[in-house]
């Protein structure tokens, strides 16, 4: 039965979930790894029974429409699914998973890398290493600050921010958090974390501020002017979460103003693409969306979206369905 399952994976994947995926099911892989454009995705919604998409594929209720549509699971490989209209997947009986959990630890270790940058200004020094400007110690240079004994705020506290409190813990870091409801009260007492009552109050208290909500409607430009005037001069902005959460105009306009101490951000509002404000100022640490980028995580996260095909396939339940 499994050969006549038609498989499309719409970029590389780590060797050994693409051998995998090609010993299940009749898979067709993505050879130069670029993403689908408008008509390749059209074409495919009629060719195959399932796709494995990634944040790249834009699926929205036009495409789910498409006349003829064969597609009945997309086994999205990662956690976010905002790149998809679940609302037009439900009503059109496409069965859409994602894959929690595995990219946690990688994520979470991607963000105490942003934090520490930019206390540190390593980006600062290390392009003056590269440049062959460094000429040598002297007591001020490149100052920055210190993370043991600072306030972590951290918007939104789900899997991968509790991770990144558990970590900043181990710096000598306090956690405060913003979300909508409050953690249970052994997470709290775990990480030693207090609950702020609104991501405004989280802002003026904090000395990183670091996001971790989902993307959407619900959170763009959630952190804007508003939020950032709220900041104290030398507080630091870190976002591995998605590059929408934040107006990046006004990320740009604080930054260059003084009126916040740095950013990092690992994702970007509009993706690929850099806010040019963000490039030429020297406390921006930017790094490509490597929040999952390490072997273990990226293996997990395609092995698990591949259990949720075979458990769909196999007609059971896929264990993290979203619509």
């Amino acid at each position: 039965m499994t050969d006549r399952l038609r498989l499309l994976v719409t970029r590389r994947l780590p060797e050994a979930v693409e051998r995998h995926l090609a010993e299940t099911w009749d898979t067709t892989l993505n050879p130069d790894d670029r993403p689908l454009d408008r008509a390749a995705l059209v074409a495919a919604m009629t060719a195959y029974d399932a796709w494995m998409p990634t944040i790249t594929d834009r699926i929205d209720a036009e495409l789910l429409a498409t006349p003829g549509r064969r597609v009945r699971i997309l086994a999205n490989y990662g956690a976010g699914v905002d790149h998809i209209d679940l609302a037009a997947a439900r009503a059109a009986g496409v069965v859409v998973t994602n894959t929690p959990d595995v990219l946690t630890e990688a994520t979470a270790e991607i963000a105490i890398l942003l934090m520490l940058m930019a206390a540190r200004r390593a980006g600062e020094g290390e392009r003056e290493v590269r440049s062959g400007a460094w000429t040598g110690w002297h007591p001020s240079h490149l100052i920055g600050q210190g993370l043991s004994g600072k306030t972590l705020g951290l918007i939104g506290f789900g899997r991968i921010a509790q991770a990144t409190a558990a970590k900043a813990r181990g710096l000598g870091m306090r956690i405060r958090y913003a979300s909508r409801s409050a953690a249970a009260p052994g997470v709290e007492r775990a990480l030693e974390a207090s609950r702020a009552p609104s991501p405004q109050a989280l802002a003026a208290e904090c000395d990183v501020l670091s996001l971790h909500v989902p993307g959407g409607d619900e959170t763009r430009h959630m952190v804007d002017a508003a939020l950032l005037a709220r900041m104290r001069p030398h507080a630091i902005v870190v976002n591995t979460a998605r590059g929408t959460v934040i107006d990046e105009a006004a990320l740009v306009a604080a930054l260059t103003e003084g009126r916040i101490g740095g950013v990092g951000l690992d994702v970007h509002e509009h993706e690929p693409q850099v806010h040019p404000g963000l490039l030429a100022h020297p406390r921006a640490v930017l790094l490509p969306h490597l929040g999952s980028a390490t072997i273990e995580a990226r293996t997990a996260m395609g092995m698990r979206a591949a259990a949720n095909l075979a458990a769909w396939f196999r007609g059971e339940a896929p264990g993290d369905r979203v619509a």
